[in-house]
């Protein structure tokens, strides 16, 4: 195919989009192992440089000024924010991009079928091909609800909103009504191609932006993984769409990759949690009350420890797992961590780190934290490899994390993490929790291992604890 369009009379720009999907595909592959990850992302930054190189190639491009302008504040906003923002607010940002991703394919949805229309009241064509208008609709539909399904995603992990399922009465009959209604709009252009409506349109733009805020408020932060990963995968999709309608091969493969992906990565995530996709939409997870076991308020027996009595522990052990969360990227103590375990191999001390796969905000959030701080990746163990040597390890360190190693999973039928995979650091000879205090993680529940009889809490700022135990471990 390439050397058919390169011949004399080929497209040239058909041929710029298979080298930039070639690239993306090559990208992809190299961000799969941290080693060739950063090499990764610059062959896909590569890429999209082509494949917007190619668009400007085609015939009927026009409005340079307006091109080079968006080029341009495009370029500023995407470098500035990149190096502006924080480890820690990473997954904010990766659901503001999948947002930004999913309206630009809204809007050019709408650009087209704007187009289709002039070329109907210009009387160059007579209808709308189908094979054109439902790509369109179903780009449409798809990059609304993504679009302001992460941008409230986006406002959960800001903080702009609280993280706790908020839900409206009558929620799903509401969300039920609204899909209906998109169907049926759909089905109304869709019948009426030869004169459809742009009003009709605007409406299914607005009703499924209404879709996508009210399918994402209603989910807790516990759930935000999941949420990112397969908003992303509708973005993908939508973009395909938008491929097909403009007979772009580049838009194809990409949204096609980006689908796919994310659609595995969700599924994965979710058989992780031992949960389904939809559950995790409609169930309202995380809103549990808080407080004591099963919310009661009651404060259960636990001990407490200093950096010192903790630095004791894990100078004198043969192996160490510590064990990442959420709390440690709030902290920003993957470095004084990092620092910790320096210190613990200096004593002959073998040191992992246990990753499960909804640790923090996003996919991979861990991976990313601990690569900032160059933790070896053969050091970084997943959860499937890292439980059968847990009852084999002397100390187990949590820090930061919560509901991925709370025992009432495997132990409590009843809790609403039930049979969810966890991190059994409960099977440790010894464990230490590094946590402000007793108050329960995203789930909304308490956590049994800070109060089981090998368990030490160790009440501190996750950066500040780590940096006191590795003073105390050098001064031992």
């Amino acid at each position: 195919m390439l050397l058919a369009v390169l011949q004399p009379g080929g497209d040239a720009a058909t041929a710029l989009y298979i080298v930039a999907f070639s690239l993306f595909i090559i990208g992809i592959k190299r961000g799969t192992h941290p080693t060739t990850a950063k090499q990764g992302n610059l062959i896909a930054a590569a890429g999209m440089a082509v494949a917007v190189a190619a668009t400007l190639l085609l015939d009927g491009m026009g409005n340079w000024g307006l091109i080079a302008l968006g080029l341009g504040v495009g370029t500023a906003v995407g470098v500035i924010a990149s190096i502006r923002v924080q480890m820690t607010e990473m997954p904010q940002m990766v659901a503001l991009y999948n947002g930004v991703g999913g309206g630009a394919v809204a809007l050019i949805a709408w650009s087209e079928i704007r187009n289709e229309i002039a070329e109907i009241d210009a009387g160059h064509i007579s209808s709308v091909p189908l094979d054109i208008l439902i790509p369109i609709l179903f780009a449409a539909v798809v990059g609304s609800v993504s679009f302001w399904g992460s941008n409230i995603a986006f406002a959960k992990l800001q903080d702009l909103i609280p993280t706790k399922p908020l839900a409206v009465p009558g929620q799903q009959v509401i969300n039920g009504v609204l899909l209906i209604g998109i169907l049926a709009a759909c089905v109304s252009i869709a019948v009426g191609n030869d004169d459809p409506s742009q009003l009709t349109f605007i409406g299914i733009l607005v009703a499924a932006g209404l879709l996508g805020n009210l399918v994402v408020l209603p989910i807790g932060g516990a759930d935000m993984p999941v949420v990112i990963s397969l908003l992303n995968a509708f973005t993908g999709l939508s973009a395909a769409a938008a491929g097909f309608a403009l007979d772009n091969v580049a838009l194809i493969v990409a949204g096609t990759l980006v689908g796919s992906s994310g659609t595995i990565l969700t599924m994965e995530m979710a058989t992780a949690m031992n949960r389904s996709v939809a559950n995790v939409l409609f169930a309202g997870f995380g809103g549990a009350p808080s407080g004591g076991a099963a919310g009661s308020g009651e404060e259960r027996p636990h001990v407490s420890i200093g950096a010192q009595d903790a630095a004791i522990k894990l100078a004198y052990a043969d192996t160490v797992v510590i064990v990442p969360g959420y709390g440690l990227a709030v902290a920003q103590a993957q470095h004084a961590i990092k620092e910790v375990a320096d210190e613990l191999e200096k004593r002959g001390v073998t040191v992992n780190y246990a990753i499960h796969p909804v640790a923090g905000r996003m996919p991979g959030h861990m991976n990313v934290l601990l690569a900032e701080a160059d933790v070896p990746y053969e050091n970084l163990k997943e959860m499937e490899e890292i439980n059968p040597e847990m009852g084999r390890t002397d100390v187990a360190v949590v820090v930061g994390a919560n509901d991925v190693t709370n025992p009432a999973a495997k132990n409590d039928p009843d809790s609403p993490i039930a049979g969810m995979p966890i991190i059994e650091v409960n099977e440790a000879q010894q464990v230490i929790v590094i946590k402000r205090s007793l108050s329960p993680g995203f789930a909304g529940i308490d956590n049994d291992l800070f109060y089981e009889p090998n368990t030490s809490m160790l009440f501190a700022d996750a950066k500040q604890a780590a940096a006191d135990i590795a003073a105390e471990i050098g001064n031992l």
